[in-house]
């Protein structure tokens, strides 16, 4: 089978469903192609998507554009007009099918189907976060094939004929999942006397060591390839293909598994159902069989609403419902074949501990609360009580660790059993400013009277003044609640300052900020990622955070178990940092490693039930 033997699929395909009422619909598509101005299409998303009042995800890059929407078939249908109009999305797969409105809010919300994120990136789709890997062109990306031409080839080979011919054209082709392994569990193509090949990696930017590794599997054959909706196939095909002779003939499913079961409603070769990444959660066929089995159990299960996860790596696990009564500790199969064991639960026990509470020490240094001792300490019932985690934590504009540390005692106390919270201030420090009142005795406005401690940033705006002067200082203008928008200067410091830091004091688990130490926790997080491969902590938690306007931006996620922290909408929203800021920063972070706790508290870290809950069982999936 040669790879110039097939034709592409023809121009743009019209949406599948069409409804023009009330009804509701997911669309999904992408465009491969030269942004002249991604900021310019990136506003251009933001505006219209937010007039027809649809949520989801946008990404936009100088290389094209990938979108998956949520609202109203009309609105939807609206948009695709309005896209089709601009001869950049010339021959796209706009992909639209109806759906019932999401009812379960917790799901939509983790899946980003309750507001709308676009962003901007360097690219659509991250192949693997190691800087020495160069990226292929997306014009080697493997020959389109339409559903009807893919399943032709598939029943040209699955037949029975035993003649020497047929025989080597079946051993000639094989057919490999570009999925996670997750998506692989509940649905998949089956096809006789075909191999397939399921790579059973966790993420994507895990798929070309699996290819590295797997060559001779790949050399010499007709490779057919297939996703979910056609995206990560673009740039693993091209991936194979520029390793040059030998890898040449390489296939993928145009418009993906969604493509194929809208052409083969009975599933044809596909097994199981498809995984998306939307609040449907998976899209079946006619057929009723159930591919997926629990975790647990192994009763035939296919049904991930619940979003149970591994308790070490976040994967999203099957677990049926009479298993979820049973047990609250996960271990998927990949972590068991690198003998992780299940988290005890005996560290969800009081214990007695004695607590240390020290004052911010001179500048520069970390502060240390709730230290202990690292060794294992009997407890009540005869268990060992094991080693605290180690949380770095990061304070807010012009706060400082002493002032930080006070302010989270009642979190500190919630977690000391099973944390060591540490305390540093930022590098940069600030001038003592005040906002000016009328004084009655005087024309002129008085400062303070009190002696303030001093404050410190870990972004400053460029007309920020830092130094040490122990003077009060009239601001220059009214408190501006976007502030942090403008602040883009001192990240290099901050980065060797933090890293420094660590290596001085000893590795933590983990890693905690509030408001602007949230954005700066990210940045580093995201840095050590570039430039070591992963992050350097094991988990995060951002606090009212937001995506900081400065630092490396890449389309890659962060791949490091996460949980986000902010206030919602309505009453008790944070009036500092919006929602959106904090989602947008959540949707920074691998979406099956991540974790969303939305409050009524406003611009704090909330220690009541059922929020202070959330963040221990959390933190208990790491002891």
């Amino acid at each position: 089978m040669d790879a110039t033997a097939a034709a592409p699929p023809t121009s743009a395909q019209e949406p599948q469903q069409r409804n023009g009422d009330g009804s509701y619909g997911v669309l999904l598509y992408y465009r491969y192609a030269e942004v002249p101005d991604a900021p310019a299409l990136a506003a251009l998303y933001e505006a219209r998507c937010r007039a027809l009042a649809l949520v989801g995800r946008v990404r936009v890059g100088p290389d094209g554009v990938n979108a998956t929407l949520g609202g109203r078939m009309a609105a939807l249908e609206k948009h695709v007009e309005e896209m089709s109009a601009n001869s950049l999305f010339d021959g796209t797969d706009f992909k639209l099918a109806s759906c019932e409105d999401p009812v379960d809010e917790r799901v939509a919300r983790e899946c980003g189907f309750t507001s709308l994120s676009v962003r901007l990136v360097k690219e659509l789709v991250t192949l693997c976060s190691n800087p020495s890997l160069t990226t292929p062109e997306i014009s080697f990306a493997g020959r389109h094939l339409s559903a009807a031409e893919f399943h032709s080839v598939l029943q040209s080979v699955a037949g029975t004929s035993s003649d020497s011919e047929a025989a080597t054209e079946k051993n000639d082709v094989v057919v490999l999942d570009a999925r996670n392994l997750y998506e692989t569990r509940i649905g998949k193509f089956d096809v006789p006397n075909v191999e397939t090949l399921h790579p059973d990696i966790r993420q994507y930017s895990d798929l070309p060591l699996w290819i590295d590794e797997h060559t001779e599997k790949l050399r010499g054959k007709s490779i057919m390839m297939y996703c979910t909706g056609g995206i990560r196939c673009e740039m693993a095909s091209a991936y194979i293909r520029s390793k040059g002779e030998g890898f040449e003939n390489v296939f993928q499913l145009y418009g993906g598994i969604q493509r194929y079961l809208e052409q083969f409603p009975d599933g044809g070769y596909f097994d199981g159902k498809n995984f998306v990444f939307d609040h449907r959660i998976s899209v079946g066929s006619l057929k009723d069989n159930i591919l997926g089995t629990c975790l647990i159990c192994g009763f035939t299960y296919d049904d991930y609403s619940s979003r149970c996860r591994c308790s070490h790596c976040r994967m999203l696990v099957l677990v049926c419902s009479t298993c979820q009564d049973s047990t609250k500790e996960y271990v998927c199969e990949l972590c068991l074949r690198n003998v992780k064991p299940c988290c005890p639960t005996s560290v969800r026990q009081d214990c007695q501990t004695e607590s240390e509470v020290s004052e911010s020490s001179a500048y520069g240094k970390p502060s240390i609360s709730n230290k202990t001792s690292t060794s294992k300490a009997p407890m009540s019932n005869g268990s060992e009580q094991l080693k605290k985690l180690r949380i770095l934590c990061l304070h807010g504009f012009r706060q400082n660790a002493s002032n930080f540390k006070g302010r989270t005692s009642a979190l500190a106390k919630k977690l000391k059993h099973i944390s060591e919270l540490v305390f540093i201030d930022a590098p940069h420090e600030l001038s003592f400013v005040y906002q000016p009142k009328p004084d009655p005795c005087s024309d002129k406005a008085s400062p303070p009277s009190f002696t303030a401690r001093t404050k410190f940033a870990w972004l400053v705006s460029p007309n920020t003044s830092c130094h040490t002067e122990q003077e009060w200082k009239i601001a220059d203008g009214p408190f501006d609640p976007l502030q942090y928008e403008k602040q883009t200067e001192g990240l290099e410091e901050s980065y060797t300052y933090l890293e420094n830091t660590i290596a001085e004091n000893g590795n933590f688990d983990g890693i905690l900020g509030f408001s602007q130490g949230a954005a700066m926790a990210a940045l580093l997080c995201r840095r050590q990622q570039k430039t070591c491969g992963s992050p350097k902590f094991r988990f995060g938690i951002f606090c009212s955070g937001y995506p900081a306007p400065v630092g490396d931006s890449d389309s890659e996620p962060i791949r490091l178990p996460s949980l986000h922290c902010f206030g919602g909408g309505g009453e008790g929203h944070d009036r500092q940092i919006a929602s959106r800021a904090s989602t947008e920063l959540a949707c920074m972070f691998e979406e099956d490693r991540r974790t969303i706790v939305e409050h009524d508290m406003g611009h704090i870290i909330p220690t009541r039930p059922p929020y202070i809950d959330r963040i221990k069982e959390f933190l208990c999936n790491f002891i």
